[in-house]
């Protein structure tokens, strides 16, 4: 049986301030979440990126071409009402943060990064207080107790929009420091992303591409960049 489809129905798509915040309207009618909340957002310029989603629509409403939108839904539907847990699960990264596992060689994979990822660990320490130790090899590296709280603490500054967007950043980088760095401006999109591809760069650089290998990355880099796009359109 083919799957139902929702089709477009409306003909004009408006952004309209309400008491806190900005919504979305499809004919004069408020866009919900899937939980059938208001979507509401705290920034003009995040609202009528949504819009935008929602006017580029043609026939049938297509997920895939709402990313804005999935993350508001997410920031509101799930963020808002179990933060918590969510908090928990994305400060575990930090104990296991791809930037605290060396390689030993090769020497130029193992220089590669020193140079790249010391520096936001240097960063992270110096901005947070908080200090990774750095190993070598598979074996899980124990990392002080302290983090976790820590961590916790840095990710419930953030407000639920902010969150959902720096989830992405993290689970995608694979990186706790990374997402957090990228999210505060310390290092740019692009050189973020690149610093947590750099051991699968370097099998690339030495072996060749893998096409699907390839699809795959590019996928989750797209996502990447837009999770760091969405955080300027919240300031």
């Amino acid at each position: 049986m083919a799957e139902w489809e929702q089709k477009v129905f409306w003909s004009v798509v408006d952004v309209e301030q309400g008491d806190d915040g900005f919504k979305v309207l499809l004919d004069g009618r408020n866009l919900k979440t899937p939980a059938k909340s208001t979507l509401q957002v705290p920034t003009r310029a995040l609202a009528e990126g949504i819009a935008a989603e929602w006017r580029s629509l043609k026939d049938k409403v297509d997920p895939e071409a709402l990313p804005l939108t999935k993350l508001a839904n997410a920031a509101i539907d799930k963020i808002a009402v179990q933060s918590e847990p969510i908090i928990e699960m994305l400060a575990e990264y930090a104990t296991t943060d791809l930037l605290c596992y060396r390689a030993t060689s090769p020497k130029g994979l193992a220089d590669r990064q020193e140079q790249i990822w010391q520096p936001l660990l240097d960063w992270f320490s110096d901005i947070h207080n908080v200090g990774l130790e750095v190993g070598s090899g598979v074996m899980p590296i124990r990392q002080p107790t302290q983090v976790l709280t820590d961590c916790a603490a840095i990710l419930k500054t953030y407000s639920h929009y902010e969150l959902a967007a720096v989830y992405d950043l993290i689970t995608l980088s694979g990186s706790f420091v990374i997402g957090v760095a990228t999210a505060a401006g310390k290092i740019d999109v692009k050189d973020a992303w690149a610093a947590s591809r750099i051991d699968e760069d370097w099998q690339i650089a030495k072996w060749g591409e893998d096409e699907d290998a390839m699809s795959l990355a590019a996928t989750r880099q797209n996502a990447f960049e837009r999770a760091a796009f969405i955080l300027t359109l919240l300031k």
